[in-house]
């Protein structure tokens, strides 16, 4: 066991779990066992949560520009980290090291953003009577729970962290029990930069500990990334219990290919947001829709596939339970009659036998009512629907229950402009296969990809995480009474 076991990291320190349920940390890239983690009880979860709350009033009442000075310095400790925070999201996730570099660089970014609130929250004021001023500002909510899913160990984490403390915020994250190393080092920065201690605090566990903050009374809000199932359920169970609650659940992202496309620009896109972090993501294409002759793109795509190899190029999904269900999903489609252009399955890696990789899969002659076509795989396959018309494509897009992205590849400016326009998602991109938007534009899907109002980063998440105050007032005797009095 290389790292032992887990703690929480709870007011400043790491605390250790006392449970007997004790889940086993298995690197996907070569089956070493990395460390073991207790899941938190409700005991561990009010612990955390009354550090939360001591630190929060004086925590609130920091003036936001003394606030964001703990993000610079943050920013700063990610930039001189970098190397070893990819090597560790690399070992617990699976992913290439150059995707874990470019992950903690979107770190980077967003902690940027979180340091420009202070230009964005100045709130309004307005004379709106003679002697009378209404005026508005923006508060934190107290303490606020956050809950990450397993593809990005350290970008998720960071979409919630620097904006929702920043704002005067406390935070109890609980991270996936898959990859629950990385966040511990962000635990570290974040106190070397300066947090006041329990303003920031980890709990680890599994569905028992997600219920106990959907049901803990002190929390005020939640945010949640992961499956569109278990999204449901957390914004259920929140809201039921009165809470605020952002939750981004699954997507099945159709990518539109026109027969003008740029063949290599088309091809290298699609290939590359298909299998980008083995497919584990939620902005992943997943789905093609051709429409008309593209022959000549699929076969470049084809090409562009058989480019990747997996424990070089290409990393390896979460765990063989994901491989083994991934390669499931392609045997049904050839069953189904679906073409197998380029096969994933049964991939072994020299030196990582033990690891849990898929091959990319391009599959061809898919038909909108296979598995393959509808449901989120989270893995490097695409499937590959044909049309006639680019309203018939349209019509598989936005039948499909999910609406995170799609995109089209087309020079005509007009038949972009129409997708953008027809296109039942939050993110639409052209000639671009991950069209996520950058700071200070804000992620987030429609449909089944996300429940709540608002989105998760940039701008849009001042409004979550926050609730505005209005105030009136009024101090000049002489200008008499009026009906604004």
């Amino acid at each position: 066991m290389k790292y032992g076991r887990i703690k929480n990291f709870i007011n400043g320190e790491f605390v250790a779990i006392e449970s007997q349920r004790i889940l086993e940390i298995i690197s996907p890239v070569d089956g070493t066992f990395l460390a073991e983690l207790p899941c938190s009880t409700n005991a561990d979860l009010d612990e955390a949560v009354l550090a939360a709350r001591n630190a929060f009033p004086a925590w609130s009442k920091t003036p936001i520009k003394e606030r964001v000075q703990v993000f610079y310095r943050y920013k700063s400790l990610l930039e001189k980290h970098l190397p070893e925070l990819a090597a560790l999201g690399s070992e617990e996730n699976g992913k290439t090291l150059g995707e874990s570099v470019a992950e903690i660089e979107k770190c980077i970014e967003l902690t940027e953003f979180a340091c420009s609130l202070p230009q964005l929250v100045t709130g309004e004021i307005l004379e709106v009577s003679k002697g009378v001023e209404c005026r508005t500002e923006k508060v934190a909510l107290g303490v606020v729970a956050s809950i990450v899913p397993f593809n990005f160990p350290t970008m998720v984490p960071n979409w919630t962290i620097p904006n929702a403390i920043a704002l005067g915020n406390c935070m109890i994250i609980k991270p996936s029990e898959k990859v629950p190393l990385s966040i511990g080092r962000i635990a570290e920065l974040l106190k070397e930069a300066g947090l006041p201690d329990g303003v920031f605090n980890i709990v680890h566990g599994d569905a028992e500990v997600v219920n106990a903050i959907c049901d803990h009374p002190h929390i005020e809000a939640i945010s949640f990334v992961g499956s569109t199932k278990v999204a449901q359920a957390v914004y259920r169970r929140a809201t039921q219990n009165l809470k605020r609650c952002l939750a981004l659940g699954g997507a099945k992202n159709h990518l539109l290919v026109l027969p003008d496309a740029t063949p290599d620009m088309t091809a290298q896109n699609i290939t590359a947001s298909m299998s980008g972090c083995a497919g584990q993501r939620c902005m992943a294409a997943s789905a093609m829709v051709g429409v008309g002759a593209v022959d000549h793109i699929i076969d470049k795509i084809c090409a562009e596939a058989k480019k990747l190899v997996p424990g070089e190029n290409l990393g390896s999904v979460i765990n063989q339970a994901s491989k083994e269900r991934i390669e499931r999903y392609i045997t049904e489609a050839e069953q189904q009659g679906a073409k197998i252009l380029v096969d994933g399955r049964n991939v072994k890696v020299p030196g990582k036998e033990n690891g849990a990789y898929v091959g990319p899969t391009v599959i061809d002659y898919v038909t909108p009512d296979m598995a393959v076509a509808k449901e989120e795989i989270f893995g490097p396959v695409i499937s590959i629907m044909r049309t006639k018309t680019l309203d018939e494509a349209l019509a598989i897009e936005n039948a499909n229950p999910y609406g995170n992205a799609a995109s089209v590849f087309t020079q005509n400016g007009g038949a972009a402009r129409y997708v953008i326009e027809k296109a039942s998602a939050g993110m639409i991109g052209v000639n671009i296969g991950v069209p996520v938007p950058r700071e200070p534009f804000s992620f987030g899907g429609w449909n089944e990809s996300k429940f709540g109002v608002g989105d998760i980063t940039g701008k849009s998440s001042i409004e979550f995480w926050t609730k505005l105050k209005k105030s009136t007032t009024k101090w000049n005797a002489e200008a008499g009474v009026n009906w604004m009095s």
